[in-house]
């Protein structure tokens, strides 16, 4: 998981370069048919029963909520610092109980409350109260963590009866497909220059997925969870260091905020739902 939150902070920067140039949707087909390609040598020894599957429905509920995650977090990041699109991203724990409980029918116990309003400060504290909380790059952040946070369960409900590299295999083919659509439409062609940009950011984003998914199918989310956050100390330094964005005293502590209230809702649905 750790190794997974340090390859999506490179594809969060590389996102940031790509959408200098590039508009949203293409931004989105190229991270999807990208990592496509570089996930089929690693099915190459699988037999084509492999890909089969009984669980269509749930893949492509899963896949339709991490596209839509995708297409709002990358217009975030393309107007917000890297560490704050990153970290609101991330708050998609603070949604896991109300996923689970349309998803998976579990109940939605009293105790997930104080995580929620611990989390929902910290994430005020980052937007600033205000007319700034209403900037349309910061609720396609929170849209993001919540369609994330749908996703996510998917993935934990998928991987109890599926293997991780056909989880990966629909999701990646799915929003390659569907993502190709808008993306003709604005159709831009990459200059020659962004090219390795865009392969970056395929490549980071399938190896990172790749990792998350099994982290998910080896322990529960309460023990691997919490380390998703290194994320956005990871997105921190690479704001820092290659566009000298250093982040103030109140994103700080409304960081802090939204970390801690995360790790809480992770145990406490794991605690009380029991859903690797």
């Amino acid at each position: 998981m750790v190794v997974a939150s340090l390859l999506f902070a490179g594809m969060g920067l590389a996102v940031k370069v790509a959408s200098g140039e590039l508009p949203n949707s293409g931004v989105v087909f190229f991270r999807s048919a990208i990592g496509l390609v570089a996930l089929l040598p690693w099915l190459g020894g699988l037999r084509r029963s492999g890909l089969r599957t009984a669980h269509l429905r749930e893949h492509l509920l899963r896949g339709l909520a991490g596209l839509g995650s995708m297409y709002c977090f990358f217009f975030a990041l393309a107007r917000l610092p890297l560490a704050e699109a990153v970290l609101l991203n991330y708050s998609l724990p603070l949604y896991m109980p109300v996923s689970e409980r349309v998803w998976l029918k579990q109940p939605l116990p009293p105790r997930v409350w104080p995580p929620l309003l611990v989390g929902f400060a910290g994430i005020a504290l980052v937007l600033r109260p205000g007319p700034g909380v209403f900037r349309p790059a910061a609720l396609a952040a929170v849209a993001s963590a919540v369609l994330a946070s749908i996703a996510q369960v998917g993935v934990r409900r998928l991987t109890a009866t599926e293997p991780v590299e056909r989880v990966v295999f629909y999701f990646a083919v799915l929003s390659t497909a569907i993502s190709a659509v808008p993306a003709a439409v604005a159709w831009q062609t990459p200059t020659v220059a962004l090219w390795p940009t865009l392969l970056a950011m395929g490549v980071l984003a399938t190896a990172g997925q790749l990792l998350l998914t099994r982290a998910y199918a080896c322990a529960p989310a309460s023990r691997v969870g919490p380390f998703i956050y290194t994320a956005v100390v990871f997105a921190g330094a690479l704001d820092w260091m290659f566009r000298g964005v250093v982040p103030d005293a109140l994103s700080l502590c409304g960081a802090t905020l939204v970390m801690t209230a995360g790790i809480m809702a992770l145990r406490e649905a794991h605690g009380t739902s029991g859903v690797r």
